[in-house]
């Protein structure tokens, strides 16, 4: 068949470990059983120097929130108020025009009488004064 590797190389394949004592085999397994529990503990952590917890932070957040829409509240009823205000403003406005109008229109009215009556009277007189 094939050849056989030479005898060197069959000794390094097949070294024939040390018959390890009891002793030894209750150290290595102490040892490897340290190192497998090593694995589990919780590794060293970085602590932050400003240390909030999380209930601290959400409650900071939910003041901010809280005092955003409060004074998204209040600026929503100061521009209720101004347009109300502007409502007003303006119907007092028309309510204004429409008096000076009415006062107007009344005074060109008894302007336009008194010139008739007086037109009425100067020819009424003129027609006495002429017989």
């Amino acid at each position: 068949m094939g050849r056989s590797p030479p005898a060197n190389v069959i000794e390094s394949y097949m070294k024939q470990p040390t018959n390890p004592g009891f002793a030894d085999r209750l150290t290595a397994q102490a040892e490897a059983k340290k190192a497998m529990l090593a694995r589990f503990k919780p590794k060293p952590t970085v602590v932050a120097e400003n240390l909030v917890d999380r209930t601290a932070r959400r409650e900071q957040e939910l003041e901010a929130v809280r005092r955003a829409r409060i004074e998204d509240r209040e600026k929503a009823r100061a521009d209720r108020i101004a347009a109300l205000e502007a409502v007003k403003q303006t119907a007092e406005e028309a309510e204004l025009a429409a008096l000076e109008a009415k006062r107007a229109e009344r005074r060109e009215r008894k302007a336009m009488m008194r010139s008739d009556t007086q037109s009425r009277r100067s020819a009424r007189l003129a027609m006495y004064a002429r017989s």
